[in-house]
C-alpha cells in the first residue's frame, strides 16, 4: 500500500512540474503581446499630438479699416482667410440704411485694405469700395494692382478681356492674393505669353 502512495505522490509532482512549465511559456508570451500593444498605443498617441501642435499653429494676423454704413467704424485685426462678413461683424454689423447689394461680402480680405460701405442711394462714382491703400499708390505708377484691381481696371492691361478678369478676381477671391507675377500662371486660361504682356503693366503688392 505504502509503494502505491509513493507512486501517486511521484506522478502528482510530475504533474506539478510539467503543468509549471507550460504556464511559464505561457505567460511571458501573453506579457510580450501586452508590450507591444502598449508600445503601439503610445505611438499613436505621439502622432496625435504631433498633429494637434501642428493644427495649432497660430493664423497670420491682418489689419483691415471699415468705414462708411457700419456701426463701429474702424481698424480691425483678423485671421488670413476671413472675408468682410467676418470684419462687419466684428465691427457691430451693418447700419440700417448700408446698401449691402454693393458690398461682396464673401470677398476675401487681405492686410492694409480699406472697406468701404456705402448707405442706400449713395453715389459712389468716386469711391471705390473694398479697396486697399496700396492700390492708390500702383495706380499712381500707371500699375495696376492685381490683388485690389476690379474688373475694369484688369480689363486696361494687354490681351485681358471681361472673361479674363473675371477669371482672375474669381482666383483671387478663393486662393487669397498673388504674391509673385508667376502666379498668375495658376489662373485658368493666362498662360506664358499673356503674362509677359503685362509684367510691367501690372504690380503684386
Amino acid at each position: 500500500m505504502l509503494d502505491i502512495w509513493r507512486k501517486y505522490g511521484v506522478i502528482g509532482i510530475v504533474i506539478i512540474a510539467v503543468g509549471s512549465f507550460i504556464l511559464l511559456q505561457i505567460f511571458p508570451k501573453k506579457e510580450e503581446e501586452t508590450s507591444f500593444i502598449v508600445d503601439q498605443q503610445d505611438n499613436v498617441f505621439a502622432q496625435n499630438e504631433t498633429e494637434m501642435t501642428v493644427e495649432a499653429e497660430e493664423p497670420l494676423i491682418l489689419l483691415v479699416d471699415i468705414k462708411g454704413a457700419i456701426k463701429h467704424p474702424g481698424l480691425y485685426k483678423i485671421n488670413e482667410g476671413d472675408r468682410i462678413q467676418d470684419v462687419i461683424d466684428l465691427a457691430g454689423g451693418l447700419k440700417d440704411d448700408a446698401d449691402e447689394n454693393q458690398v461682396n461680402l464673401a470677398q476675401r480680405l487681405q492686410d492694409e485694405m480699406v472697406i468701404y460701405i456705402p448707405t442706400i442711394g449713395e453715389e459712389i462714382e468716386h469711391i471705390q469700395p473694398n479697396i486697399s491703400s496700396t492700390t492708390t499708390q500702383s495706380a499712381q505708377d500707371g500699375k495696376v494692382a492685381i490683388n485690389h484691381a476690379t474688373a475694369e481696371e484688369i480689363q486696361t492691361l494687354n490681351g485681358i478681356g471681361p472673361k479674363k478678369a473675371e477669371t482672375i478676381i474669381a482666383y483671387r477671391e478663393e486662393n487669397g492674393p498673388f504674391h509673385t507675377i508667376e502666379d498668375l500662371l495658376n489662373v485658368s486660361g493666362i498662360g506664358e505669353k499673356t503674362v509677359e504682356n503685362i509684367r510691367d503693366q501690372i504690380s503684386v503688392p
